[in-house]
C-alpha cells in the first residue's frame, strides 16, 4: 500500500472514530424551553434588554438550544407570585428586581436594593465590584437556599441610581417634601421615608398614573427618565429631582427553576452564565444613553423642570436607612453577613472609587452646565 493510501486510510478511521465518539454527544444534546413571567409588561425597556440577553443565551447554545421566552406581568400568575412559581415549577423562570421578596428574607434588599448605597457609600458600579469579585455572588447563591426555594438566580440588570421623583410643585426643603403623601419602593427604601416623616405608599408599578390622576397620591418615584416617561408621568407632574438615595444602586434578576437548571448539560449552564455577565454591562450602556435620550425630550418638548434636590434630604435619608440596615443586621443573622461582607469590601474599595470618580462627576457637571447656557 502506499504511504498516499495509508495515510488517506488513516484519517478515515480517524474520521470514523470521531464521528463515533461525537454521536453519543450529539444524541445527550438537548433543547430547553424556558418561560421567563417578568413582572412589569413587555414594552418596558427591561424586557427589551431581557430579550437582548435570550437572544446571546440562543447564539452561545446552537447546538444545544436554550431558548428563552419572556412572558409579561400576569401572564401565569400575578406579580407578587412571581418566585414561588418558579419554585414550585409552574413556570421555568421569572423575572424581577431582587428586592422585591424582602418579605420572603430581609436580605434581598442588600441584592436589588440596599438604600443610600447601603450607607457604605457603594454606587451600582462598585456594587457589581462586590458582587462578582467581593464574595457578593456566592451570598446571592445562598440568598434563596435562606429562602427556601428551589430556585439558581442570575444578575442582569444594573438600574441605578434612580431619580428622587415627580412633584406637583417645586421642594426646597425636607419640610416641602413631608407636604406630599409620595409613591415609594417597598421595604426598607420605603421605611427610611417614612422615618424621616414622608408619608410613603407603596404601589406597584402599573397603579403609580392612575392614584396619581385620581390624587390617592401627590407625587412618585418609579426609576428614571426613560422608565418614567414610558409611565407617562410627565402629563401629570411637571417637577422633577433626579438625585435621590433611596434606590442608588438597584438590581433586576433572573430566577431558573433549580431543576430545570440542573438538568442542563454544563455548557448550557455556562452559556446562561457568560451572557448574564454579558447583560451587567450592556443594561448598564443601554440605560445611560436611552435615559440621556428621554430626559432631553422631557425638558425639551415635554415641558419637564429638572430641579436640584434639596440638601437636607442627603443627611436625613442616609441616616434614616443606615439605622434600618444596622437593625436589621442585628436581627437576623443572614442579613448580618451579607452586610459584613459590603462593608469590608466598601472600607477597601469606595475611597478608591469615590476619590477617582469625583473628577469624572465635575466634568460631567461643568459640560452639563455649559450646554444649560445654550
Amino acid at each position: 500500500m502506499s504511504i498516499l493510501k495509508k495515510l488517506t486510510k488513516g484519517a478515515a478511521t480517524a474520521a470514523l472514530g470521531c464521528a463515533i465518539v461525537a454521536a453519543p454527544l450529539m444524541a445527550n444534546a438537548k433543547e430547553v424551553t424556558i418561560r421567563v413571567q417578568s413582572v412589569i409588561n413587555a414594552a418596558a425597556d427591561e424586557v427589551v434588554m431581557l430579550q437582548n440577553f435570550a437572544a446571546d443565551v440562543l447564539a452561545l447554545t446552537a447546538d444545544d438550544p436554550v431558548k428563552i421566552e419572556v412572558l409579561p406581568a400576569g401572564a401565569v400568575v400575578g406579580v407578587r407570585e412571581v418566585l414561588d412559581a418558579v419554585d414550585k415549577g409552574l413556570v421555568e423562570g421569572g423575572f424581577a428586581w431582587t428586592h422585591y421578596w424582602s418579605g420572603k428574607h430581609p436580605a434581598a434588599a442588600l441584592f436589588g436594593s440596599p438604600p443610600a448605597g447601603g450607607g457604605i457609600g457603594m454606587d451600582n458600579i462598585a456594587w457589581m465590584s462586590w458582587f462578582q469579585f467581593g464574595g457578593g455572588k456566592e451570598l446571592y447563591d445562598q440568598l434563596w437556599t435562606e429562602m427556601g426555594v428551589n430556585v439558581k438566580g442570575f444578575m442582569l440588570q444594573p438600574v441605578g441610581p434612580e431619580a428622587l421623583g415627580w412633584f406637583k410643585e417645586p421642594i426646597t426643603s425636607m419640610a416641602d417634601f413631608r407636604k406630599y403623601k409620595f409613591r415609594t419602593p417597598p421595604g426598607i427604601p420605603g421605611q427610611a421615608y417614612t422615618d424621616i416623616g414622608v408619608a410613603s405608599v407603596a404601589m406597584g408599578g402599573g397603579d403609580i398614573l392612575p392614584a396619581l390622576e385620581k390624587g390617592t397620591i401627590d407625587a412618585a418615584e418609579w426609576c428614571c427618565p426613560k422608565p418614567d416617561s414610558v409611565f407617562g408621568f410627565q402629563k401629570v407632574l411637571k417637577h422633577y429631582y433626579l438625585q435621590g438615595l433611596h434606590q442608588v444602586v438597584v438590581n433586576a434578576d433572573m430566577y431558573i427553576n433549580g431543576d430545570v437548571y440542573n438538568s442542563m448539560t454544563p455548557h448550557q449552564q455556562k452559556a446562561i452564565e457568560v451572557a448574564a455577565n454579558a447583560s451587567l454591562m450592556k443594561a448598564m450602556s443601554y440605560r445611560i444613553y436611552e435615559n440621556g435620550k428621554a430626559l432631553k425630550k422631557l425638558v425639551e418638548e415635554d415641558g419637564v423642570i429638572l430641579h436640584d434636590t434639596p440638601a437636607d434630604y442627603f443627611p436625613a435619608y442616609m441616616n434614616a436607612a443606615k439605622a434600618l440596615l444596622e437593625k436589621n443586621a442585628s436581627e437576623n443573622a443572614f442579613f448580618k453577613t451579607v452586610y459584613d461582607s459590603q462593608k469590608e469590601f466598601a472600607a477597601i474599595a469606595v475611597p478608591y472609587w469615590a476619590g477617582s470618580q469625583a473628577s469624572n462627576a465635575a466634568l460631567g457637571k461643568a459640560y452639563a452646565d455649559e450646554l444649560m447656557k445654550k
